[in-house]
């Protein structure tokens, strides 16, 4: 319950959502684990994993219950190990959104908005290797598709900017795998049948302009990499999303020293200011934060039936004019 609880605080906080008027909640759908079934101390629901049509008809049943006895009411899914079935299934019919996918995705379209700016290189000419493949990255991804398509490029085109890389390398649709639903949007056709099998490869392969990370896989992006990205670009955009702090892609200390100062960088964790140079730099942090509590309240004061993909663009082009002078000066995006 740590999750719901916490996200509801910073309703409270950030927001100004009574408390009274906040509800969290947990779905225990049962564990596949036998070892957690028979375990005395385990305190969840011990029985075998429901099947996914059990999963939708119970997922039906909440959202019509909660909507019943509370019209009106904001949902907002986390910690969906699948999440984008739901999302699919209710975003039309509910008020609801999918944190991890939408808010994740907005508050790094936001400071992407910014990187691309900064870097110097237009919309056109992006490159985008994001190591990790899950939810949250093709949540991510589409975000910024979107951002891509408002600066000009058509889908396909903005489609192309990106590169994706999961535990089996590059995802293509000839790599010989069932790929997942979510994956199949950015899967590659221009590979030519050759299959690059770790982000080293695909790094060498495309010459990013942005390496963004959400693969908790701590220190991926090496000082070799950090340093080609710094050779090709004259603003690599550095984007380790991963938390906590030791599942980051890489340290802000890191990204700075390898690109030699010139690295565009917002993570997922926090990180201390370093000096460079005679320079103190601060490194920015993406957190949802910054976003869902006020899509949420949006959503509330606006009486707002559905929660749109405009209103998370709007929210992620409101939160890149956020940065006051001071932020702005310390290289905040």
């Amino acid at each position: 319950m740590g999750i719901p609880v916490g996200k509801l605080a910073l309703y409270i906080g950030c927001a100004g959502i009574r408390p009274e008027a906040t509800l969290p909640l947990l779905l225990d759908l049962g564990t596949g684990n036998k070892e957690l079934r028979d375990d005395p101390l385990y305190m969840g629901s011990r029985r075998e994993k429901v099947s996914a049509q059990e999963e939708q008809e119970f997922m039906d049943e909440v959202m019509i219950a909660l909507n019943e006895k509370w019209p009106g009411i904001v949902v907002q899914f986390e910690d969906f190990k699948n999440p984008f079935p739901a999302l699919e299934r209710y975003q039309q019919k509910y008020t609801c959104f999918n944190d991890d996918i939408q808010g994740t995705g907005a508050v790094v379209l936001a400071g992407i908005i910014n990187a691309v700016k900064k870097s110097g290189v237009p919309v056109k000419g992006q490159r985008a290797v994001f190591m990790g493949a899950g939810s949250a990255g093709v949540g991510v991804a589409k975000q910024i598709v979107q951002f891509f398509m408002e600066e000009g490029l058509t889908e396909r085109q903005a489609r192309e900017c990106f590169w994706l890389v999961d535990t089996k390398g590059l995802v293509t649709n000839d790599r010989g795998d069932k790929l997942a639903e979510h994956k199949v949007y950015f899967s590659r056709d221009d590979n030519a049948g050759k299959q690059y099998k770790n982000l080293a490869e695909v790094v060498d392969y495309v010459k990013p302009t942005i390496l963004m990370g959400l693969s908790t896989i701590g220190g991926i992006f090496t000082p070799e990499l950090l340093t080609k990205m710094s050779e090709w670009n004259k603003r690599p955009i550095v984007f380790p999303l991963s938390n906590p702090s030791a599942n980051s892609e890489c340290t802000f200390e890191d990204a700075i020293k390898y690109t030699k100062g010139t690295a565009l960088f917002a993570s997922g964790s926090p990180f201390p200011p370093i000096d460079y140079e005679g320079r103190s730099l601060q490194p920015g942090q993406g957190n949802n934060m910054y976003v869902f509590p006020g899509i949420g309240l949006g959503t509330i004061l606006s009486k707002a039936t559905v929660v749109t993909q405009s209103m998370i663009y709007a929210s992620a082009k409101a939160l890149s004019t956020a940065l006051s002078a001071t932020e702005i000066e310390q290289g905040w995006l």
